[in-house]
């Protein structure tokens, strides 16, 4: 009953012009004339008498009721094959996100245990990862790109939609991967290049955004960080700058950490390279500021809302087709038992 339902509802056909084929049976019986018997094969005295009783029976009616059931089903053929079609329910497309690329600090200063995780200690690049997975859950809808840096920058991931690649590119991150210091204006620079803005057909350009995670100061590299951060302002890309880490460097003695004074973090470079790109400047000393700043960064990028709903086109040929083979098979059986 459904179906039947469904088949009424139909909005329209993928092939209307295959409907011009209904009257096709009509015009052949009008047109072409039937053909002339051109004598009995066989003569006997009673042939008369047989076809009036043929005739006054219901066997004409049964012929023509044959003929109709076949027009029906040559009919139902017809309409199957201009591929009915119905409206399905809205369907809403998936939210469309920015172009964000992460980039890493990977220098040697990663590696001081000073950071608190799930009641231990651990160095910042493992406190960095943890926090960064649980940041790269919520933007689904972005496509992100993975870079990290030391002396040199290197990209590990381009940008994707496959999210869990970039993850699993960043667990294999260790310490000194890209050398053990800091080249944080190369860093920006390689950023730069691999987000790529271009203008859409609209004429409006995408958003480009790169955060910037570094705990140390620019100490390599062939481009200083301000002249990388005014290319990326010039090219449309936004720059969200963490320092991360303790409040200066620390030594571990049986266990326990033991500051040494000083803070190595660039703040004020950093804050100048947030200001001139348009975007923000952050510090995190412990986890607990880097996941706060992360959720920060959510609200300030958030995902651009859900596009238009689409109906998709729902097929609706199979019962006609099979009303029509149905049809078509009582024919032929009744045909024969006759």
């Amino acid at each position: 009953m459904s179906a039947l339902l469904a088949m009424l509802s139909i909005e329209g056909f993928a092939w209307p012009w295959l409907l011009a084929a209904l009257p096709l049976p009509l015009l052949v019986h009008v047109l072409v004339p039937a053909r002339k018997n051109s004598g009995a094969a066989l003569r006997v005295p009673w042939a008369d008498r047989v076809q009036r009783i043929a005739a006054a029976g219901d066997g004409a009616v049964r012929v023509h009721g044959f003929r109709w059931l076949a027009f029906l089903a040559w009919c139902l053929l017809c309409i199957a094959a201009a591929r009915p079609q119905q409206l399905g329910p809205p369907i809403a497309p998936p939210q469309v996100g920015r172009d964000l690329m992460l980039a890493v600090d990977l220098s040697a200063s990663m590696g001081e245990e000073d950071m608190q995780l799930g009641g231990r200690m651990v160095d910042r690049l493992t406190a960095a990862k943890a926090v960064l997975s649980d940041f790269l859950d919520r933007r689904a809808g972005d496509r992100v790109g993975l870079i990290v840096f030391g002396e040199r920058a290197f990209a590990l991931t381009p940008l994707t939609l496959d999210r869990d690649s970039v993850r699993d590119q960043l667990g294999d991150s260790v310490v000194g991967l890209a050398g053990r210091a800091t080249a944080i204006g190369d860093a920006i620079a390689l950023a730069t290049k691999r987000l790529q803005p271009k203008e859409h057909a609209n004429g409006s350009s995408k958003q480009h955004v790169l955060i910037l995670l570094t705990d140390g100061v620019n100490t390599a590299g062939t481009l200083d960080p301000e002249k990388a951060a005014k290319i990326a302002r010039d090219s449309g890309v936004r720059i969200h700058a963490i320092a991360f880490g303790g409040n200066g460097s620390s030594m571990s003695v049986f266990g326990f950490q033991l500051p040494m004074g000083g803070d190595d973090v660039d703040e004020a470079g950093l804050r100048r390279i947030a200001a001139l790109t348009g975007g923000r400047f952050f510090r995190a000393r412990d986890t607990d500021d880097l996941a706060g700043i992360y959720a920060e960064i959510d609200k300030l990028e958030p995902l651009q809302r859900q596009g238009r709903a689409v109906r998709p086109k729902i097929e609706r040929y199979p019962l006609p087709l099979g009303a029509a083979l149905s049809l078509g098979l009582l024919v032929l059986v009744l045909g024969r038992r006759r």
